[in-house]
């Protein structure tokens, strides 16, 4: 495989091959001096045409721990703001022999077209309301560590399901892996074709929270949002929100998940982000193996990591 666009590149043998591989890394991860020189000699890139942290940070933390060479490419200071396309771009950074270009863009399909341009292998770190690949592997490791296994799981993504790329790949990854899924949302906050989701619909999360073994909340996207889809926060939070009180609902070994960042408050009341049954955190932590995993996987080609330092 020489590009991680979409889960769908992946298929449920894909996916469980890049967990068994995150096992190691995780391994790694956990060491004194966590790196491996798994990689050395090979570049990767950063691209963000949009503001983050968790992502770009732990891509970053991944190629470092594979002693790979990194590239930071800040958008706002560099020749995109003299008007220099997408294209150009990548194609310069293509030319200064780079071996991978992680990629984020406001604009769905933007990292699809990137890896037609370019040599290097392309890793979508988020395109427009489209998909994530990675944040959705990192969360079925999260889950499989926890849980075990995703199958027969129920699972309940709930909240802006409409504007979030986070959804459409773990929709996508939790139904190849054989979990359950439901979306839970306010109706101006679903997508307006849901025929093709391998999902159920609710918009009763007191209903669903008694049956699930995984809330996953998602943050209500304002920057994405061009109109007004909920009448107010406080009004969302009382029906939506994971509050102290509505998550005594939630089975005993249920675990609840945001892939961040949190609007505390709001989708998430902070006692049940810091409680015991969130695995937040641990979503950070297997973020970097489970991208050491992915990175290693394209540029190396193989399934056996040289995790003694040979």
């Amino acid at each position: 495989m020489k590009h991680l666009l979409s889960i769908a590149d992946l298929g449920r043998v894909g996916i469980e091959g890049v967990l068994r591989l995150t096992d190691s890394f995780v391994e790694v991860s956990e060491r004194r001096i966590p790196k491996v020189p798994a990689l050395r000699g090979k570049s990767v890139a950063t691209l963000f045409y949009e503001d983050s942290t968790r992502t770009r940070v732990s891509f970053e933390t991944a190629a470092k721990r594979l002693s790979a060479d990194t590239m930071t490419v800040t958008v706002g200071t560099s020749s995109v703001n003299k008007g220099e396309s997408v294209r150009d771009t990548v194609e310069t950074l293509d030319a200064m022999g780079v071996d991978a270009l992680v990629v984020r863009h406001a604009s769905a399909g933007v990292p699809f077209q990137v890896a037609n341009w370019v040599e290097a292998s392309v890793i979508n770190a988020g395109d427009g309301w489209h998909e994530h690949p990675t944040q959705a592997l990192l969360d079925c490791y999260t889950i499989s560590e926890r849980l075990g296994t995703l199958q027969d799981k129920r699972i309940a993504i709930v909240g802006d399901i409409k504007h979030s790329r986070v959804a459409r790949s773990n929709v996508l990854a939790f139904s190849l892996l054989g979990a359950e899924v439901t979306l839970v949302a306010p109706r101006t906050l679903l997508p307006p074709n849901l025929e093709r989701w391998p999902v159920e619909v609710s918009t009763d999360l007191d209903a669903v929270l008694p049956k699930v073994d995984v809330a996953y909340l998602l943050r209500l996207q304002s920057e994405r949002q061009t109109e007004a889809l909920i009448p107010s926060l406080r009004e969302y939070t009382a029906t939506f929100g994971l509050t102290r009180d509505r998550s005594r609902l939630l089975p005993g070994e249920a675990i609840v998940m945001h892939a961040g960042p949190m609007n505390r408050g709001v989708e998430l009341a902070p006692e049940v982000a810091d409680s015991d049954v969130s695995v937040i955190t641990r979503q950070v932590a297997n973020g970097v193996a489970v991208r050491m995993a992915v990175l290693y996987l394209l540029l190396s080609g193989d399934l056996e990591v040289p995790v003694d330092g040979s």
